[in-house]
């Protein structure tokens, strides 16, 4: 702040804007004197303001409107990510504004249409070009992901609730960029695309965090001659409109690792093609580890024929006889690659790739499901790790107590997991720290993998 007196910026403010200034330095400061905000925060809201001084609008806001500056303020101490995710993105400090805000969840239905009033605005105006249209997607997003990270930091929300809402928003998404990149195409064939969009990982287990990436197969069911050409050309476009950075950002980073055949593969395949892939034996077939990321596999995008046929492949694919001797092998050394390219250094317990981790109670789930869906259907649908443990206690697949400790080690993993990365901390403690979580999920592990 001292080198604000010669900061050319601030020269530059009118003396009605200097006088804000003045005044939003003397309220921050006291309530730094008070206790009631962070010196951390104190700090960061600084960095904040300066590139936004001209911006004479937000001083206002602040100034007027005490309730946002606190809340600004509470944001900014809370965590690193909040603090970087403000200085990127100043706009969304709109959001602060409304006191119901705090107090609502994402609604995919109007954040859907309030997207497609806009477009339809723009375009009665000619103004509907692919730039603004990228821009439009973005500011709605980030402003969708401060009003859930306000809840998050606010304490309105569990884990799990954040999770739903940034996931439910990464499927909004996805659905309103295939309908706008459709409507664009040129050498489209017919009104609506027979796309499906399967997302694994993060986005298919509904635990999506902030920044996740998204792991997601294109497939599609269409007789047209050239409806390969079609689709490949609408998924490219697809994929450049969630990643390419504009003057605001990009939306996501997109992983299709998981397509046929991996990296080599066509982007986006046939029904047939995939679930020939996904169901046959033989040199071009999935392997265990892809059957693995089946089990947390969720059909997000496509009509209802398609999530019917994609039902049918998945409920195929984790219900077919299966050895499970041989099974848990090759789970355990899927297991021990993952760990050999996670090391874990020093005497800390990391709550993802620890022996005792999160990973270890996935795996865990993986072999379950693989192994005892076709004789257990309620463990066939994705309904997450902690519900899938405790059906599979209930079935009696796992002694009383340990899927239940397993489930809520799961919860409490992720919960610290989630605050490190708000702060942009190593996910791991002190080796001391998390014991009786480390021991339900080697329990756990104990329990699947080293039956008496």
């Amino acid at each position: 702040m001292q080198q604000w007196r010669a900061h050319p910026k601030v020269l530059a403010l009118r003396d009605d804007s200097r006088a804000r200034l003045s005044l939003l330095v003397q309220r921050t400061a006291q309530w730094l004197a008070e206790g009631s905000v962070t010196e951390e925060a104190a700090l960061r809201i600084v960095d904040w303001i300066e590139p936004l001084l001209r911006r004479e609008s937000y001083l206002a806001l602040l100034l007027e409107r005490p309730q946002v500056h606190r809340r600004l303020l509470r944001l900014l101490g809370a965590a690193k990510w909040p603090a970087r995710y403000l200085l990127l993105h100043p706009g969304v400090i709109d959001e602060l504004a409304s006191d119901a805000m705090l107090h609502e969840r994402f609604d995919n239905a109007s954040f859907g249409q309030e997207l497609e009033l806009r477009r339809a605005a723009l375009k009665h105006t000619g103004e509907d070009d692919e730039e603004t249209c990228l821009n439009l997607l973005r500011r709605a997003h980030h402003a969708e992901v401060f009003r859930t990270l306000a809840r998050d930091v606010e304490g309105v929300l569990t884990v799990e609730q954040v999770a739903d809402d940034l996931s439910a928003l990464a499927e909004t998404t996805l659905a309103i960029t295939t309908k706008w990149c459709w409507q664009r195409l040129k050498n489209k064939h017919r009104a609506s695309p027979q796309l499906a969009i399967i997302a694994y990982g993060k986005l298919g287990g509904k635990e999506l965090g902030y920044g996740s990436d998204l792991d997601i197969v294109f497939v599609y069911e269409d007789e047209h001659e050239q409806a390969a050409e079609v689709y490949a050309a609408l998924v490219r476009k697809l994929i450049n409109w969630l990643t390419v950075k504009t003057g605001e950002g990009d939306l996501f980073e997109i992983d299709t690792a998981l397509r046929p055949n991996g990296n080599s593969g066509l982007l986006v395949t046939s029904f047939e093609a995939y679930a020939k892939y996904q169901q046959q034996r033989g040199s071009n077939t999935a392997w265990t580890w892809e059957h693995q990321a089946m089990t947390r596999a969720r059909f997000v995008l496509g009509a209802e024929p398609l999530r019917q046929q994609f039902e049918k492949i998945r409920e195929g694919v984790i219900t077919a006889p299966r050895d499970a001797t041989l099974l848990r092998a090759e789970i355990v050394a899927m297991r021990d690659k993952v760990r050999a390219a996670h090391p874990v250094k020093g005497a800390v317990f990391d709550v993802k790739h620890s022996a005792g981790g999160m990973v270890d109670a996935e795996f865990a789930v993986q072999y379950l499901v693989l192994s005892q869906s076709a004789q257990h259907p309620e463990l066939i649908a994705n309904v997450g790790n902690i519900a899938l443990l405790q059906r599979a206690e209930f079935a009696g697949l796992l002694r009383p107590g340990v899927g239940q400790a397993a489930a809520m080690a799961y919860r409490a993993l992720r919960r610290v997991q989630h605050q490190a990365r708000l702060n942009e901390a190593p996910t791991h403690v002190e080796k001391g720290e998390l014991q009786v979580e480390r021991a339900a999920i080697l329990a756990l592990w104990a329990a699947v993998f080293q039956p008496a």
